[in-house]
């Protein structure tokens, strides 16, 4: 004889196998911090965490700041651990932040102030590629990406 419980367990387990990982805000994507993108010291000795390969190709929202724009009409910005007062490609090497990520908006977006925390979710392009508009290079994109204001 079959019980309740035997019944309502079977249930659940294809339920809860239908849920995305995450939980609620897994519809924004897995939640990637700078923390996990890297692992190893230094520029040279840095290399992608296991975590940033397995979620390569996949939605993920991230947060931090908006970097001001290398130029007003830029199709793309720079998310940042932390505020940057200037763009990044104008410091030196000496102020160059390891951990940026450069985000490409799915539609035209209006930037905010580099002092406003934003959450970013897009798709995680992993590896380098040089931008054919800009020329500008990265290791690590959003694409088809959204953003909101948390403040």
């Amino acid at each position: 004889m079959i019980g309740r419980r035997a019944v309502l367990g079977g249930l659940a387990v294809p339920l809860l196998a239908a849920l995305p990982a995450g939980g609620a805000g897994a519809a924004e994507g897995a939640r990637l911090r700078f923390d996990d993108l890297y692992v190893g010291d230094g520029i040279l000795g840095m290399e992608f965490s296991p975590r940033t390969k397995e979620l390569a190709g996949r939605r993920v929202t991230m947060r931090g700041y908006m970097a001001p724009p290398l130029k007003a009409e830029a199709s793309f910005f720079v998310l940042t651990r932390n505020p940057v007062d200037l763009c990044p490609f104008c410091n030196s090497d000496a102020d160059w932040p390891v951990d940026i990520v450069v985000v490409y908006p799915g539609r035209e977006a209006e930037f905010v102030r580099n002092s406003v925390p934003i959450d970013v979710s897009g798709t995680l392009q992993v590896g380098p590629y040089r931008d054919p508009a800009s020329g500008f290079h990265s290791r690590l994109r959003l694409t088809d990406a959204a953003f909101r204001a948390l403040n």
